[in-house]
C-alpha cells in the first residue's frame, strides 16, 4: 500500500467513526453541553468544517472548495459559548458542508505528487503536523478527537454504544 491510500483509508475511516458517533443524535441535542464548560456539538461541527477547509488551504492555497460567507468566523473560541440554536445549522447541513469539504481535501490528496507529501507545512501548524502528508492525517485525527466528545455526549443521553 502506497502513502497516498494509506492517508484515503485514515481519512474514510474517521469519517465512518464520525457518523456513527453523530447517529441518533437530534439537530437539539447537538446543542447539549455534557460539562458546562465544553463545546457542544453543533459548534463543533461548525469549527471541524473550518478546520477541515483550514488545513486543506494550508496544503494549498485556492485548493479548497469555498465556505459560506462568514462560516468561519462563526465558530471560533469567541464563539463557543454561544448557546441560541438561530446561530447554528441542522445536523443534516453540518455534514453537507463537511462532506464537501472533505471531498475536496480528497482531490487535493489526488492532485498532489506523493513526493510532496515530504514537504514541510506552514510554519504555523509545524508544531502538531511537520510535512503536508500530516497535515491530511491531522484531518482524520482532528475528526476523530471530536467523535471522542460525541461519544460523552451519546452517554449521557443514554443513547447505544455506537461501536
Amino acid at each position: 500500500m502506497e502513502t497516498k491510500d494509506l492517508l484515503r483509508s485514515g481519512l474514510a475511516r474517521a469519517w465512518s467513526v464520525f457518523e456513527m458517533t453523530l447517529d441518533e443524535l437530534s439537530d437539539g441535542e447537538l446543542l447539549l453541553r455534557p460539562v458546562d464548560s465544553a463545546n457542544h456539538l453543533a459548534w463543533q461541527l461548525g469549527h471541524l468544517v473550518a478546520s477541515e477547509h483550514r488545513l486543506g488551504e494550508m496544503i494549498k492555497a485556492g485548493g479548497m472548495p469555498a465556505l459560506p460567507d462568514g462560516f468561519a468566523d462563526r465558530y471560533t473560541k469567541e464563539t463557543s459559548a454561544d448557546d441560541d440554536p438561530a446561530h447554528f445549522l441542522t445536523k443534516a447541513e453540518y455534514l453537507s458542508l463537511y462532506n464537501v469539504q472533505r471531498e475536496g481535501l480528497l482531490k487535493l490528496l489526488d492532485s498532489i505528487p506523493a513526493a510532496d507529501l515530504d514537504n514541510p507545512a506552514p510554519e504555523s501548524i509545524q508544531r502538531i503536523a511537520a510535512d503536508v502528508g500530516n497535515i491530511f492525517m491531522l484531518a482524520g485525527d482532528h475528526q476523530l478527537m471530536h467523535s471522542g466528545q460525541c461519544t460523552v455526549v451519546r452517554r449521557k443521553l443514554g443513547k447505544k454504544i455506537a461501536f
